[in-house]
């Protein structure tokens, strides 16, 4: 907390990211833009990398869901398909259908 470094304030878009330096000579990496995530669904023990389709609610700002940023308690929608295709895997049921 030390190096005052300005919050990146991630938008959804194609990815972008960049090095920052840290003590030591180590680097991070520092998202500026991304479009994908890696979720999970805990009651089926389930992780898998999905888009990101839009950022529904922020309880921090309107304004955060108004420019789809990204942050750590941002509620965000999601393509469901990987998980659909995973579930009629595992358990020969198409989720979806009526």
């Amino acid at each position: 907390f030390e190096m005052g470094r300005p919050a990146a304030l991630c938008k959804m878009g194609s990815k972008r990211v960049r090095p920052v330096r840290c003590r030591g000579g180590n680097m991070k990496y520092r998202a500026l833009r991304i479009d994908a995530g890696n979720f999970a669904w805990g009651s089926e023990n389930c992780a898998k990398k999905v888009r990101i389709l839009d950022v529904v609610y922020n309880a921090t700002s309107n304004e955060l869901v108004r420019t789809k940023t990204l942050t750590k308690n941002s509620i965000v929608q999601i393509d469901a398909q990987p998980y659909k295709q995973w579930y009629l895997k595992k358990y020969g049921v198409d989720l979806g259908k009526k």
